[in-house]
């Protein structure tokens, strides 16, 4: 069986590499065709137009290729600016001719012409500089129109604004990646993630060998398990990958085109950086799922909801809505809630579900209702476990893919002083953010009390939904422990956590004349909770952070831990305890 594990382990390796060889694989050469098939005519002509000798030019890195793609975006808003924006002689005689007061109807004189631009400046001053109508004006007034209608008007319509330059950035690198990976890309997918799928189950299934339970024994000791040299090289490769991912997709292009055969088969349509995404995160779950059944198959709590997560991120949160996409139907994860689905109530999705008959409809009541009925009404009856660790794939991940780190989160009262911090004030930005976004939605103005509601949607969405969830909440696993996420992040624990802690039946029993103190359970408690503490006292642990994945109980070689449903009478189980300042400590009461 070792000469297996070993055989196994050197084929994920060879896969690994070779999936990491192909980010770097391609020569990128962009055609006028390419360019054409990705913008609209009039920006497919200025962006040629201001290319230089970038068209039919072979560059032999992306990195290379990226910047000059951000050069001819950067001289084509040049050329926009120059033809469209208002100049500054053009506002020195605006100025001239607006004593005593500014009339707004002075534009039409200044720019009286038919031509497109001139048209295009009448209308904009209109609408950027109507304020100052009837009223002295000083030359900063008129130059602050200007630079407004430069950065809102002119770039947008004419040129490449922020996310269009993004989007330009991936979309024409994905179009010009050539060689042999844009032709046979199920081949070099099969020679990378799938030679890395066989080396992973040939390493996993020797354990099957070993007799069921979990061995204790040296989960400290190994260095990808206890912030070692391979622990940190892990943490800096997952880290890496979601910066690449959320901020800078157009240089894993190579990587999108390997799954682009599976997309087609799946939705019908080339493959996204969120399809790979959502592809390697499914995959992961199924693979260390397979590891976790064996690990724990002595319990069959443990198996039931192992099989759990593995069947809703495989049905619900990759085939069902990539199947949808395939009928003409809205993207749409069944199982995501809001607060954690933070764009849920974002404009473009409601007049997306809106504009789907009753399909789309059902999809917005449904989620209404996981937020306002199931939540409390599930957590009542099974506290948050019936979420995080049974259906939420981001639970999913770290219940499989993290369990081998589950022994690095930190059990000290500072840590849980700064989760409940933490957690609770995401939770706060959340409810902030989405209440300024149906403002906005049903007002039409962005601008609510001392904030604009579209600066603060794109802040939650690049600090939480991608720096927090993403780089942190998973890069972090080998750093920090699995549920880093979970504990410090997710504002849907925090909502859920809030209902289990004052309204749940559920809870874990002990039975402190059992406990041995040997501390298997703090151990391997993923959320940080000191379970021994609680042991020790015989005293029920009620903790709003606890997620019921229930690995304290099936560690405990003496029975003491059990997770239980009982009546609200006398939950806590026993008096508050007090430390020897008097000061109550709440999280262990």
């Amino acid at each position: 069986m070792k000469f297996v594990k070993w055989i196994g382990l050197s084929l994920f390796v060879a896969g690994f590499s070779f999936f990491n060889y192909f980010f770097f694989a391609s020569d990128y050469r962009l055609t006028p065709d390419g360019a054409k098939g990705h913008l609209d005519d009039a920006r497919a002509a200025l962006f040629l137009s201001q290319s230089g000798d970038l068209i039919d030019r072979t560059v032999a890195s992306q990195f290379d290729f990226v910047a000059e793609l951000k050069l001819t975006a950067a001289r084509a808003n040049k050329k926009v600016e120059h033809d469209y924006g208002i100049q500054e002689s053009e506002l020195q005689k605006l100025l001239e001719a607006s004593a005593p007061v500014f009339s707004i109807h002075r534009v039409d004189s200044l720019w009286r012409d038919s031509t497109p631009e001139h048209e295009f400046k009448r209308k904009a001053f209109r609408d950027y500089g109507s304020w100052l109508d009837g009223q002295p004006v000083t030359i900063d007034q008129l130059t602050l129109v200007a630079d407004n209608i430069r950065q809102y008007a002119v770039i947008p319509t004419f040129g490449f604004d922020r996310y269009a330059t993004k989007d330009l950035l991936y979309s024409l690198t994905k179009a010009s990646s050539t060689g042999p990976l844009p032709k046979q890309p199920l081949f070099f997918l099969l020679l990378s993630v799938g030679l890395a799928l066989v080396g992973a189950l040939m390493f996993i299934f020797p354990k099957l060998a070993r007799h069921p339970g979990i061995q204790n024994n040296g989960i400290f000791f190994q260095a990808i398990k206890n912030t070692g040299w391979l622990g940190v090289l892990l943490g800096s490769w997952l880290i890496l990958f979601y910066v690449v991912l959320y901020f800078y997709p157009e240089y894993m292009v190579n990587w999108i085109i390997l799954v682009d055969p599976v997309s087609r088969w799946i939705s019908g349509h080339e493959a996204g950086r969120f399809f790979l995404y959502g592809f390697i995160y499914t995959l992961c779950i199924l693979v260390m799922g397979v590891r976790f059944l064996i690990h724990y198959r002595h319990s069959s709590y443990h198996l039931w909801r192992t099989a759990s997560v593995m069947f809703f991120q495989t049905a619900f949160a990759f085939l069902i809505p990539e199947v949808l996409v395939r009928l003409n139907q809205p993207y749409f994860d069944f199982k995501n809630i809001w607060p954690l689905d933070y764009s849920f109530f974002f404009d473009y999705r409601l007049d997306q579900l809106m504009a789907n008959g009753s399909l789309g409809i059902f999809m917005l009541v449904w989620g209404i209702v996981l937020i306002v009925v199931a939540v409390p009404v599930l957590v009542y009856f099974f506290g948050k476990r019936w979420y995080c660790s049974w259906v939420c794939g981001c639970g999913g991940l770290a219940e499989t893919l993290g369990d081998p780190f589950r022994q690095l989160s930190s059990k000290k009262i500072s840590a849980w002083r700064v989760e409940r911090w933490m957690i609770h004030a995401v939770l706060i930005f959340a409810v902030v953010m989405t209440g300024g976004v149906l403002y906005t939605y049903f007002t039409g103005s962005s601008q609510v009390l001392f904030f604009n509601s579209y600066d603060v949607r794109e802040w939650y969405g690049a600090l939480i939904g991608a720096g927090f969830a993403g780089v942190v909440g998973t890069g972090f696993y080998p750093l920090m422990g699995n549920r880093v996420w979970c504990r410090f992040g997710c504002p849907l624990a925090a909502y859920l956590g809030l209902v289990q802690r004052f309204k749940s039946r559920f809870r874990i029993t002990t039975n402190g004349g059992q406990c041995i103190s040997c501390g298997n359970c703090s151990t391997y408690c993923e959320m940080g909770i000191d379970v021994r503490w609680y042991a020790q006292r015989g005293q029920n642990i009620v903790r709003s952070s606890c997620v019921g994945c229930g690995v304290c109980s099936s560690v405990c070689p003496r029975g003491v831990l059990n997770l239980e449903v009982r009546d609200e009478a006398n939950r806590f189980g026993q008096p508050v305890l007090t430390g020897n300042n008097g000061v109550v400590e709440e999280g262990r009461a």
